[in-house]
């Protein structure tokens, strides 16, 4: 989980950040180090004495772990007594309603560390790390990963050994990697990754073929027992490719070069990464390594092999590149022909239709791809209604212009252009409103919320603001009112502040929870800006009498 540090109770439960904030404020945490840049350590005394590690990018708290058996949600009472100390001492953030005991400062622990290397006896350190790698398994994974490079007769085998053994020392009796679990996968892996790169920079590329198809193949399998919900798999399998395709843009030996090619073509045959992603993307590894027709040959076999629609579409894609590779132009013509309702190649062929100005073929591919997708791919066929719009814009045809861009506007889906302002440029005067008013009657009926919108959006440009309030009172919610607060103060300031009244009254009814309260207190504020300091008053009273025993909520209307 992410923590923003400044909002931090949003994310946390309540019972939690106060236990947290009573270790903060009776001095828990002994001593504190930034280990490097934006990564902390701290120790926290609680039953026993725990450590605290984490990691802040942007004043987020990207990564946090803590050594206590804590085990009923993301974080524990130490992570959040570190984070009040971090958000008043090191990120200088608004400091907390409380004054930060003193402590004893102590050196950080980088200074201590050196001072102890400096200090230990090469006998010692050694007897030290031999007694801790029989004792403690991930302080061994981690030795072997870090120094790995200094061992002679690397292999794929002796890296998929190491990477293994760190997996199931994750795993643990019960099999599963969980979340807390894969912050120490991450960790002790990454050594592995950094030695690649440097072994790709000093030229040992065997090394790094072996670093990354042991990481592929382990991390693959890993995901059958991991939970990635963080996307730590995923990054070190995509870590693991990008080491590939980098080999691949080296000299290799001829002899590398065909190992690397085989492997790739050997793993996509016996389905190593079958239903991943990386399952087509060994094949381009490969396919960046080939100058042969017949090696292009064997990858076209490989890709007409791919089962499921959007695979077959990425492999045709694929396939067509190598053919206009490596075989004649007649071959690529007939292929296009065949696979023209691929939306990646039909889009392709449009482009480069278009920058040759052969409008003709633009049309007949648009007017196609909208037949041949309009049931199945409305998406698709807003994509090809876009491309039609622009050949009448170059060609200033004014009545496909305002069909096209009139479709487009209705669809309202990712605009490319602005189909309101293109319409509005093409249409006389006198017809505008009158158009406007046949789309709104047109859309009306479809309930739909992008309708809605839409509609929304015309009475905004045309300043309908009579129209606009009339139908926020049909879709009332505090949100509605914000989104449509900045039009409608002007004319309707006092209406829009009886809106949020009645709104917040029955939002406090119905929840309960600091993060609701918040909420409320959120919309309270938005009234005092309306110039509803009187009604805002009003409401704090009637829920101080009403709902006294709600103790979050008293303290969230204090900072109204």
């Amino acid at each position: 989980m992410r923590i923003p540090i400044r909002e931090m109770e949003q994310f946390i439960e309540e019972h939690i950040l106060k236990r947290g904030l009573s270790y903060f404020k009776s001095g828990a945490i002994s001593e504190i180090s930034e280990i490097t840049a934006g990564e902390y350590e701290a120790t926290v005394f609680g039953t026993n004495e725990y450590t605290v590690q984490l990691k802040i990018s942007n004043n987020i708290v990207v990564v946090h772990n803590c050594d206590c058996p804590y085990d009923m949600g993301a974080v524990c009472k130490h992570i959040v007594a570190v984070i009040f100390h971090l958000q008043q001492d090191k990120l200088e953030l608004t400091n907390p309603d409380f004054t930060l005991p003193k402590k004893k400062k102590t050196k950080a622990i980088s200074q201590q560390v050196n001072e102890l290397l400096k200090t230990i006896s090469h006998k010692e350190l050694m007897k030290f790390v031999q007694e801790n790698s029989k004792k403690d398994k991930k302080f061994r994974d981690y030795f072997l990963a870090s120094f790995a490079h200094l061992r002679q007769n690397q292999s794929k085998e002796f890296y998929q050994k190491q990477i293994h053994s760190i997996l199931q020392t994750a795993a643990g009796r019960n099999g599963w990697i969980g979340w807390s679990e894969m912050i120490y996968v991450v960790n002790t892996t990454k050594p592995f990754l950094e030695n690649a790169e440097k072994y790709l920079v000093n030229k040992n590329f065997n090394n790094v073929f072996f670093i990354s198809t042991a990481l592929l193949e382990e991390i693959t399998e890993a995901f059958q027992y991991g939970d990635d919900s963080n996307g730590d798999l995923g990054y070190l399998v995509e870590s693991a490719m990008e080491l590939l395709s980098k080999l691949t843009q080296e000299k290799l030996s001829g002899t590398l070069k065909q190992e690397i090619f085989e492997y790739c073509i050997s793993s996509f045959k016996h389905n190593l990464f079958e239903d991943w992603d990386w399952h087509l993307g060994i094949l381009r590894i490969a396919a960046e390594l080939i100058d042969e027709k017949h090696d292009a040959d064997i990858i076209l076999t490989c890709l007409d092999t791919i089962n499921g629609q959007y695979e077959q579409e990425r492999a045709q894609s694929f396939k067509l590149n190598l053919l206009r590779k490596f075989k004649d132009e007649k071959e690529v013509e007939k292929y296009i022909d065949e696979y023209i309702s691929n939306p990646s190649i039909r889009t392709t062929e449009i482009e480069k239709a278009f920058k040759s100005k052969n409008f003709e073929r633009v049309i007949g591919l648009s007017k196609d791809g909208i037949k041949c997708d309009e049931k199945d791919k409305p998406g698709l066929v807003k994509v090809w209604y876009n491309w039609l719009l622009k050949v009448a814009q170059v060609q200033k045809e004014t009545c496909k212009i305002i069909e096209y861009a009139r479709f487009l506007f209705i669809v309202n889906f990712h605009p490319e252009q602005d189909y309101y302002q293109i319409l509005k440029d093409n249409i006389e005067d006198e017809n505008w409103h009158p158009f406007l008013e046949e789309i709104i009657v047109e859309i009306t009926p479809n309930q739909r919320w992008t309708y809605s919108e839409l509609i929304r959006k015309i009475y905004i440009n045309e300043e309908w603001w009579d129209r606009l309030f009339l139908m926020l009172k049909q879709n009332l919610s505090m949100e509605n009112i914000q989104q449509n607060e900045q039009y409608l103060s002007k004319d309707y300031s006092s209406e829009l502040i009886e809106l949020y009244s009645e709104r917040i009254t029955n939002y406090i009814e119905k929840y309960i929870g600091r993060n609701h309260y918040k909420t409320a207190c959120r919309y309270l504020r938005r009234m005092k800006k309306l110039e509803g300091n009187g009604q805002v008053n009003e409401l704090i009273e009637v829920f101080r009498k009403q709902y006294p025993q709600r103790k979050a909520l008293m303290d969230e209307l204090t900072r109204v």
